[in-house]
């Protein structure tokens, strides 16, 4: 089922996201975590993809066995900024091949050695590909309510995300953000610069240190001074933090549901337990 003709409920949305293993020998352990997020029976789920190669080879077999073992629909992550047109193009015909019917079209992370491909160089460069010669996939792409670390302003960064949207995007998911304001300030620009497709809220529970310093340099993200007291107390307890962790992604969920976002992403960082006690706090509000 295409994720556009999700979003047509009239209720928010609720997805998880899995990343595939890095390694051949992890394949059955992630994908038996996989299998256990998607038990939980969210609307849909998303696998990512590794720029370059690397778990890349992975991600449409996971989101294929999502697909046919729990019969929840999987959005598969695509990146272009190291792959040539002929990569890509191999990529959708297997991801066609096993019914996935959705992707999620981004331009990835510059690798460490600097080799970016000569094919794209702006995911609305491989979503304008997509639309082309797999015209019945549904397409979705990514943005980041403070604005992409690369970018100028988030005047630019919004101009950017427009010409994704008019390539050919179904729908957008949000990069992690720990302040709902954030969202809210970038969804108001964003509707205000003709933006309307579908938009969904990423939230990450934060249940170890050294996550938060990750997130925060991948997604631009800025924690706030309630959440940075969090880590101060419980930063050096594991087992209080990822409980401190989880109750501030409940509560930063149930402010967005009550502002009727279309959808909530869930980054679960492959923890079918931090899912399972998120979806508890809010399940009776979907």
């Amino acid at each position: 089922m295409k994720i556009r003709e999700i979003l047509t409920a009239k209720r928010p949305t609720l997805s998880f996201e899995v990343f595939p293993p890095k390694k051949e020998d992890a394949f059955s352990s992630v994908e038996d975590t996989a299998l256990a997020i998607a038990s939980l029976k969210p609307d849909f789920m998303s696998v990512t993809y590794g720029a370059g190669g690397g778990t890349s080879r992975y991600t449409a077999e996971i989101a294929s066995r999502i697909q046919e073992k729990k019969k929840i629909p999987a959005i598969a992550h695509l990146t272009c900024v190291s792959s040539t047109r002929q990569q890509v193009h191999a990529v959708l015909k297997e991801l066609q091949e096993k019914g996935i019917e959705n992707v999620l079209a981004l331009r990835g992370d510059i690798p460490e050695d600097g080799i970016v491909s000569t094919d794209y160089r702006y995911a609305s460069e491989l979503v304008a590909e997509i639309r082309e010669v797999a015209p019945s996939l549904c397409i979705g792409a990514a943005c980041y309510p403070e604005g992409h670390p690369e970018a100028s302003s988030v005047r630019e960064d919004i101009a950017r995300l427009k010409e994704k949207v008019d390539a050919g995007v179904d729908f957008i998911t949000t990069q992690l953000f720990f302040d709902n304001e954030h969202f809210y300030h970038f969804l108001y620009h964003l509707r205000e610069a003709g933006v309307t497709v579908p938009v969904l809220a990423g939230v990450m529970p934060v249940t170890k240190t050294v996550q938060l310093r990750r997130a925060a340099r991948m997604a631009g993200a800025t924690p706030p001074k309630r959440f940075l007291t969090l880590l101060d107390r419980y930063g050096d307890n594991p087992a209080a933090m990822e409980q401190a962790g989880i109750i501030y992604a409940s509560e930063q969920l149930v402010d967005l549901i009550a502002n009727h976002v279309n959808g909530v992403h869930i980054y679960t960082m492959n923890r079918p337990d931090v899912a399972e006690k998120i979806l508890s706090h809010i399940r009776v509000l979907l």
